[in-house]
C-alpha cells in the first residue's frame, strides 16, 4: 500500500498547504498587465537642428511604476548626450530593470538622433516614458 494513503493522513494535508502557500505566493508575485495612465500621444520624431544647441530637459512623464524624465546636450545640431535624470529605482526590481534598459534606450537615442526608439523588452512602461520625455526635449531643442 502506498505511504501516503492511509497511514500517514497528516502528511496530505501537510503537502496539500504546501503546494497551496507556494501557489498563492506565486500568485501575488505577478505584477498584472495594465497600460500606463497620462501618457500623451506623440508625433513622429524630428532630429535637432543647429539652432537648437545646448542641454535641454523633457518633461517628466508619470508610468505606472514612477515619473521617467530625460535630458538631452545637442551640439551642432546632433544630438551628443540623453541622460536619465529621473526614473523608477525604489526597490531592487526597478534598479534591476532600469540597470540594463537605460543604457540601451541611450544608445537607441544617439543612433537615432530622434525618439524614434524601440522599446526595451521586460522595461515597457520605462521604455514608453523615456521615449516621451525625450520627444520632449527635442521638440524643445528645435523649437
Amino acid at each position: 500500500m502506498h505511504a501516503l494513503r492511509k497511514n500517514h493522513p497528516l502528511r496530505r494535508i501537510v503537502l496539500a498547504s504546501a503546494a497551496t502557500v507556494s501557489g498563492m505566493v506565486l500568485l501575488l508575485s505577478l505584477k498584472p498587465h495594465d497600460t500606463p495612465t497620462a501618457i500623451a500621444a506623440t508625433s513622429p520624431s524630428t532630429a535637432p537642428s543647429a539652432a537648437g544647441a545646448g542641454t535641454f530637459t523633457g518633461d517628466s512623464v508619470q508610468t505606472r511604476w514612477g515619473p521617467v524624465q530625460v535630458r538631452i546636450t545637442v551640439k551642432d545640431g546632433k544630438l551628443t548626450d540623453v541622460t536619465a535624470v529621473v526614473y523608477p529605482s525604489d526597490n531592487p526590481r526597478d534598479q534591476e530593470i532600469n540597470g540594463y534598459a537605460l543604457p540601451r534606450l541611450r544608445t537607441e537615442a544617439l543612433q537615432a538622433q530622434s525618439a524614434d526608439i524601440d522599446t526595451v523588452s521586460g522595461a515597457t512602461y520605462t521604455s514608453d516614458g523615456y521615449r516621451q520625455s525625450l520627444q520632449s526635449a527635442l521638440d524643445s531643442a528645435t523649437g
